[in-house]
């Protein structure tokens, strides 16, 4: 049975994913896809793969998640499933802790060491969604602000926008813990509102259509955010409507230059660590372009420079 650990990430509209998922499991299950959302895995199902404070200790604790996946697995091989997707952005980290410390996914690498351990080797490929990185945070940021954070201060957003840390080095950690596990990355701008063409390239099988186009926790306007918040709170908040950009031309100019550096390196080839994935409807040119008309002007010219005569 393969098993393709889905990693989001957050903010690259994983939820609606998610929920094509949970709404197309009957049909998914049929065609031999078997499909673990959140509503799956976080009612203890990971509980110990990262440790705890426990009565058991840190070793017991990983031993106890490891049989517990396994038993799990081998219940779906005796159904038959083929290909087991598991989609859980919090696996990687918690949006959250990525904004306080204003670093993109900094222990990545030790958690999925531990989850790589915890399937004991079952993981065949890994699929992590990436976003444009002045989106990302001010999505991140206006999620966090609705449910209670403070806006983020000038300092911070330059911080933000200096960090060095891009989706390159999350990849890099991530191949560095789950080495001979084929890494997928998928453009949150190609495949953000398709998870019937992203669960498509992620199985290699014909997908349903229907519920493609839900969308879920969709970052907040500018209006809605001064809904939810407290009149003094939300002063902090600019003037205007619609989307909520925090960061100044220049800030945002350094965010895009770093997303575009990581998209050249996938391009690349990515050190042969991760593969991009390539939109399917999106053609290509050949190694021969395809043959044109090289004649210069058209067969009617002459007819056609003609003035109209005085008759």
């Amino acid at each position: 049975m393969q098993v393709c650990l889905h990693l989001g990430a957050h903010r690259c509209a994983t939820s609606s994913f998610q929920e094509y998922l949970r709404q197309n499991a009957a049909e998914l299950e049929g065609n031999g896809i078997g499909v673990w959302g959140p509503r799956h895995t976080r009612k203890g199902l990971f509980h110990g793969v990262l440790p705890v404070s426990s009565f058991h200790s840190k070793k017991a604790q990983a031993k106890r998640a490891q049989g517990r996946l396994r038993m799990k697995l081998d219940s779906h091989r005796a159904r038959g499933i083929q290909q087991l997707l598991i989609s859980d952005e919090n696996v990687i980290g918690s949006a959250r802790a990525n904004l306080y410390q204003a670093e993109l996914y900094g222990d990545v690498g030790d958690r999925m060491t531990r989850f790589f351990a915890a399937f004991d080797g079952a993981i065949t490929s890994i699929a992590l969604n990436i976003r444009s990185l002045e989106a990302y945070w001010a999505s991140v940021i206006s999620c966090a602000v609705a449910r209670g954070i403070s806006v983020p201060q000038a300092s911070h957003l330059q911080r933000l926008a200096e960090a060095r840390r891009s989706w390159r080095d999350v990849i890099t950690d991530i191949a560095c813990a789950m080495p001979e596990v084929e890494i997928k990355v998928l453009p949150f701008e190609t495949f953000g509102g398709r998870p019937e063409t992203q669960l498509s390239l992620l199985t290699g099988k014909e997908t349903p259509k229907t519920h493609a186009r839900v969308r879920l926790n969709s970052a907040l306007r500018l209006e809605d955010l001064r809904r939810h918040m407290a009149p003094m709170a939300a002063r902090d908040l600019p003037a205007g409507e619609g989307r909520w950009r925090p960061f100044a031309s220049g800030q945002t100019a350094l965010l895009r230059e770093n997303y575009a550096d990581d998209l050249m390196w996938l391009v690349a080839g990515a050190d042969g660590l991760a593969q991009l994935v390539q939109d399917p409807e999106h053609k290509v040119a050949g190694v021969n372009l395809p043959q044109t008309d090289e004649t210069r002007g058209t067969p009617d010219d002459k007819k056609d420079r003609r003035l109209a005569g005085s008759g």
